[in-house]
């Protein structure tokens, strides 16, 4: 392996950069629901939908155009309006998503107080709205942390603990433990013909989302024709093997239905400890969690803005909100995101479970996300045919024939993923049939209905130009 020279980024560096976007302890407890089934499940992700983003997102990178995104890549293949449904996808899922990423800060939390504070509702929200209006005023005043603190929260509260768990279940397998799984055959290949035993592609699709910003560096990769390929394989190799073991780890020390989605992480670790009799690193690893964890999310507080921000000077948006403050920061947008937060967070309060909440509000996120990759995989083929003279930094192996192939498979992931999606979780309290649908397609409806509005509004801007102009000219 290569590191990173003055020639630009090598195999490892590379395969570090794919690996810390896309890995997260947090993800585990969702996934460990599934058992030993979830072995064949993360494979056949990675090949449907993990390894196809990265590569069409890497060559999409790649365009000597300097403009990249995911705003320009569609806009560049289908139009501005195209473009604007891409970017809101990518936004409003991320607002979506903001809520469980908090939910899972705050039953860490709860560890250094009173873990049964992770089922109540009240205190959750409460947590979020304090942790994430707090972060954007941290971001409105232009404060980023630094790539090296960034690093060391990463080393903090992702890596020591993953491989923390991973080796905690491997000495509770070693010394005869109880396990709560079994790893016979057929436990490991679900039928596939039963609808609820794909439901899992819900939690490791989320656990996979996020490859295409990991690819926005191609152009500064060593030698990327050969150099990505490489760092791909070892970075799904990292990616499959942390997090199929982390996610046994779980399901092996915590029953399948006593497993809390929100603070499922610091149950097995609690677990372990007391069984070891070192019970005293409890506060210490959930410490180094929530500093991973708080990390990790500030800069995401202000990525979705900028990318918003494109849509805005496109004229989908008032003027008010493409407003910058002296930090150059777009403020009236980062406060359009916390009241939406706030408002998305208050499905904790409406579902009949805290577990509940956290998978409606992971599928909502999934499935909206998901959209945004059928764009993105449309485009990959699109513009494969539109830039031929264009020169390109990586290209995908195969050439035309390469980049409808692995773009049909990862249209083929979404695809599935999209249908899943619908279908309730079993042995997670979501309340009936009918009342999941009606929340799950109720917030589809309300998160992607806006963009008619938009659509109206920049239409009323474009009309009411043409008139002024044609006014002049009389």
């Amino acid at each position: 392996m290569t590191i990173t020279t003055k020639a630009g980024i090598g195999t490892f560096a590379l395969a570090m950069l794919i690996t810390g976007a896309i890995d997260s302890i947090r993800n585990l407890p969702a996934t460990a629901l599934f058992g030993t089934s979830l072995i064949f499940f993360f494979i056949f992700s990675a090949i449907v939908f993990l390894i196809p983003a990265a590569l069409v997102s890497a060559e999409l990178s790649s365009y000597s155009d300097e403009k990249s995104g995911i705003f320009h890549w569609v806009h560049s293949a289908f139009g501005k309006r195209m473009a604007f449904l891409a970017i809101w996808l990518q936004w409003i899922s991320a607002m979506v998503w903001f809520p469980t990423i908090l939910s899972f800060i705050a039953g860490t939390a709860t560890y250094f107080v009173n873990p049964e504070l992770a089922s109540n509702k009240f205190y959750l929200v409460s947590i979020i709205l304090i942790t994430f209006w707090g972060l954007t005023f941290i971001n409105l005043k232009g404060i980023h942390l630094s790539a090296k603190f960034s690093s060391v929260c990463a080393i903090l509260g992702m890596i020591i603990p993953m491989v923390l768990i991973i080796s905690l279940g491997a000495l509770w397998a070693y010394f005869g433990e109880p396990i709560h799984v079994n790893f016979g055959f057929s436990d490991f290949l679900p039928n596939l013909s039963q609808s609820e035993n794909w439901i899992s592609l819900t939690a490791i699709m989320t656990a996979f989302l996020g490859m295409e910003l990991a690819t926005v560096h191609i152009k500064e990769v060593q030698n990327p024709q050969n150099t990505f390929p490489r760092a791909l394989l070892f970075s799904v190799f990292i990616i499959l093997i942390t997090m199929t073991l982390g996610s046994l780890s779980i399901a092996m020390v915590l029953p399948k239905e006593k497993i809390h989605l929100v603070n499922g992480v610091m149950q097995a670790f609690s677990n372990f400890f007391t069984s070891y009799h070192i019970s005293w690193l409890v506060p210490l690893i959930a410490l180094m969690i929530l500093i991973g964890s708080i990390g990790g999310i500030i800069s995401w507080i202000i990525s979705p803005a900028k990318g918003l921000l494109h849509a805005a000077k496109e004229g989908y948006l008032p003027a008010f909100f493409q407003k910058e403050n002296k930090y150059g920061v777009a403020q009236n947008l980062l406060i359009l995101q916390a009241c939406v937060v706030s408002v998305i967070c208050c499905a904790f309060l409406f579902m009949p479970s805290v577990n509940g909440s956290y998978w409606l509000l992971t599928a909502l996120s999934t499935e909206l996300y998901m959209l945004m990759y059928v764009l993105m995989f449309l485009a990959g083929i699109v513009l494969k045919f539109k830039t031929k003279q264009l020169p390109h930094h990586f290209t995908i192996p195969g050439k035309y024939l390469g980049m409808v192939l692995v773009g049909c498979l990862g249209l083929f992931g979404c695809l599935i993923t999209l249908i899943v999606g619908f279908i309730p979780p079993q042995g997670i309290e979501v309340g009936s049939h009918l009342q999941y649908e009606t929340m799950f397609c109720g917030g589809l409806v309300v998160m992607i209905l806006p963009i008619i509005f938009f659509y109206l509004y920049e239409e009323g801007k474009s009309r009411a130009l043409t008139k002024s102009l044609l006014a002049e000219e009389i």
